[in-house]
């Protein structure tokens, strides 16, 4: 169950061209801050793709995803980077610092989420999830994609271990429920595209009031 967990390479070639959803790239961004090697390799496919857009008319230049999804994001970051209070940066990578925050919502037992008031793109928007030491979610799977990195803390789900840094892409496909392994409580930022499906007749019951 240990390994490093990375963002796919379709992911990330499509972050580096700049068509990943505003709330995706918002988590691979976060990613790459805490992999600094990643970040490098991200890089260097942007600066061959620079090259390649030299050799552009001026109107296919004007059309350049990366270039429109950067000056909305930048936009988006001066207008509510004033009213995030510091004290609750600390500790997160740089690129969600620029987001304003919202207030801890109570999920269940030992588990509380906040919005990142980051771009949306339709459902799919930007949270923080927390979950104390030894906690679990209830057993789900997606409605659309949920792409995590861990901030602080590590968990485990049936097949993999998570720890600070690491990347996991899931969706419909995937059935899992995620354990706290650390003896702190684990810190995630999560793209999510609509609500996870909890499984089992228990989780139809539960549904209507696990709402992230």
């Amino acid at each position: 169950m240990t390994g490093v967990h990375n963002p796919s390479e379709e992911r990330l070639l499509a972050y580096a061209a700049g068509t990943l959803s505003p709330p995706e790239a918002v988590v691979v961004a976060a990613h790459l801050a805490m992999r600094p090697q990643n970040d490098a390799w991200v890089r260097t496919l942007q600066a061959l793709g620079g090259r390649l857009l030299d050799d552009l008319e001026p109107q296919a230049l004007a059309e350049d995803a990366l270039a429109r999804v950067m000056a909305r994001a930048e936009t988006d970051a001066g207008e509510v980077l004033a009213s995030t209070p510091l004290n609750d940066m600390a500790g997160l990578p740089e690129p969600l610092r620029r987001y304003a925050l919202g207030p801890w919502r109570w999920l269940g037992p030992g588990m509380r989420a906040r919005d990142v008031h980051a771009p949306r793109d339709g459902d799919c928007r930007v949270i923080l999830l927390e979950i104390g030491p030894g906690r679990e979610t209830p057993k789900h799977t997606h409605g659309g994609i949920e792409l995590t990195c861990v901030i602080h803390g590590a968990y485990a789900t049936e097949t993999a271990l998570f720890e600070p840094g690491d990347f996991e892409e899931a969706d419909g496909e995937v059935l899992h429920q995620p354990r706290v392994v650390s003896p702190d409580p684990c810190l995630c930022v999560v793209a999510l595209d609509g609500q996870i499906q909890l499984d089992g007749w228990l989780g139809k019951l539960m549904q209507p009031f696990i709402k992230l």
